[in-house]
């Protein structure tokens, strides 16, 4: 007796190889409108799913093989004489083989030119239908969801024959294959889906009181993270860790999961934490001002804003220009020819740009190690930050935010004058991607001094005002947690600190408060914390 193959696949590819297959393996093929044509087309019988069924494929091939000749087929146990009754009342033949491969919907959507509806006509209904029920009967008949399994399936089923304990064991991860393919396309539509709709008027409706329960929740009860290597890497943080880069399945490629080296030696664990930490912080403005920071060991040792690139690598570089060797450098506007010929000057292990001109790619290529990167669609769209603990993952929120700009307030005596702003700004900006407890000291658009990592925020404001060689005089202050006590600005006073930006907040903000009325600092609260672990 013939056994039954139910073809319906959008991707074509290695299908004749596994038609020819069948055939000598004594298969009938039923499938279903294009692959049908494709199968008739190789010179092979095909039945047709609507000559199966008695039924035509209807709405526009929307509905075709949801129907219980098709699913009864699939889903009948072959050791239940129950279900085979049942089978035989109803005319229902066995079904030996589901091959399906679902709609090209992650395709759609990120084609240049994607549109929506045609993007809602690339959800599969039946194909994950098929494929479910297919896995879940796995005991009985075998399912192929992807063409890279044909070969296998081809090569076991010669050596061990349909019935081994080995093919048993090649459906069983098959079918394992089936669910986690249907989770990834699950989660490419819903994030999909709430792109487009919970901003769209269609969507305003979702936020509706009967729904708070469902969709404000301040986290999601389920997180779903479906990932695929996209790069070996050298090794991890250290040469004995593994490591690679991976990128969300269910998402289009973005930021450092789809970074272009340019030039340079093999990018390493440690360059894209680096990287990563420098572009966030030259992020928080706009190409319109240039701004250059230099990282070392996922904290910046130097940050300035200028009218040029070339002059905002110079002023973070003075920072702090030991640190700086063999530092990552990341800045938001393209590298020019300026900027490239000061970069050479010192050993840096990466730079990472909007882009370099050709005549900047050409002196740095002087440097063969140096490694050039640039990346596309820079800005986050994932909106989880997500660190492992033993047993589980801690998730939180990303710190987009970098205040309110209702809730800023100076809270002593003292103004803040129209000029200081601009390095209050710099260096909040600033002190939001540094390791807390971090100080940030800058004056004139540059990082004077920062102070990362401290057990206490004594020892960071020293850390910050620490470079000795700098004159501090007018020099403002930011701090990523509040003041605890007056002490710092005892500090701050000493060193000639004008301003200070902090969150305010402590029992003890009208202690700061006074002394800083004491010294005549002028100081802003922002009511807003931004720390960094």
């Amino acid at each position: 007796m013939s056994k039954k193959a139910l073809i319906s696949v959008s991707d074509k590819s290695q299908l004749e190889n596994l038609l020819k297959f069948l055939l000598t393996q004594d298969y009938e093929f039923i499938s279903t409108g294009g692959t049908a044509k494709y199968i008739k087309s190789l010179g092979y019988a095909v039945q047709e799913v609507s000559e199966l069924t008695n039924f035509p494929e209807m709405l526009g091939g929307r509905v075709k093989t949801l129907h219980p000749k098709v699913l009864g087929g699939i889903l009948a146990r072959r050791d239940h004489e129950l279900d085979l009754r049942e089978l035989a009342q109803n005319q229902i033949e066995q079904i030996d083989l589901v091959v399906v491969n679902l709609y090209p919907f992650q395709q759609v959507i990120t084609a240049p030119q994607a549109v929506f509806a045609e993007a809602i006509e690339n959800i599969d209904i039946g194909g994950p239908t098929l494929l479910r029920s297919a896995a879940k009967n796995f005991q009985s008949i075998t399912v192929l969801s992807n063409p890279t399994q044909y070969e296998v399936f081809i090569e076991q089923t010669q050596k061990y024959g349909s019935q081994s304990h080995q093919m048993l064991a090649l459906k069983e991860k098959l079918a394992i294959a089936v669910f986690q393919e249907c989770a990834r396309y699950d989660a490419l539509i819903t994030e999909y889906l709430k792109t487009k709709l919970i901003s769209s008027p269609i969507g305003a409706s979702y936020h509706h009181k009967e729904f708070k329960n469902i969709s404000e929740q301040e986290l999601p009860a389920q997180l779903n993270l479906e990932l695929e290597l996209t790069e070996r890497l050298r090794y991890g943080e250290n040469p004995h860790q593994k490591a690679g880069l991976y990128r969300l399945k269910n998402s289009e490629a973005f930021g450092f999961s789809n970074l272009k080296k340019l030039g340079g030696k093999e990018i390493s664990f440690n360059n894209i934490l680096d990287m990563e930490s420098a572009w966030n912080i030259v992020s928080e403005y706009d190409s319109s001002i240039p701004c250059v920071a230099i990282v070392k060991h996922n904290n910046p040792c130097g940050v300035a804003i200028a009218p040029s690139p070339a002059q905002a690598y110079l002023d973070a570089l003075s920072t702090d220009p030991v640190s700086a060797f063999g530092g990552i450098v990341a800045s938001n506007t393209v590298i020019d020819l300026a900027t490239a010929n000061e970069m050479i000057q010192i050993f840096l292990e990466a730079v990472i740009a909007p882009d370099f001109s050709p005549e900047a790619l050409q002196v740095l290529a002087s440097k063969p190690n140096l490694r050039l990167v640039t990346i596309d669609n820079p800005k986050t769209k994932y909106s989880y930050d997500i660190k492992p603990v033993s047993g589980g993952y801690l998730v939180q929120e990303l710190d987009l935010t970098l205040h309110n700009p209702d809730e800023i307030k100076v809270v002593t005596e003292k103004q803040i004058e129209d000029h200081q702003w601009v390095d209050l700004l710099l260096a909040w900006k600033i002190v939001k991607h540094v390791k807390s407890n971090a100080v940030v000291a800058v004056l004139n658009g540059k990082t004077l001094g920062i102070g990362c990592g401290q057990t206490n925020r004594v020892k960071s404001v020293r850390d910050a005002l620490a470079n000795f060689d700098l004159d501090t005089r007018g020099a403002v202050l930011a701090s990523d947690g509040f003041f605890p006590f007056a002490d710092n600005i005892d500090l701050a006073a000493q060193n000639h600190i004008s301003a200070i930006i902090q969150p305010g907040g402590s029992i003890r903000d009208q202690e700061v408060i006074d002394a800083c009325n004491k010294s005549g600092i002028a100081m802003v609260f922002t009511k807003m914390r931004h720390f960094k672990h």
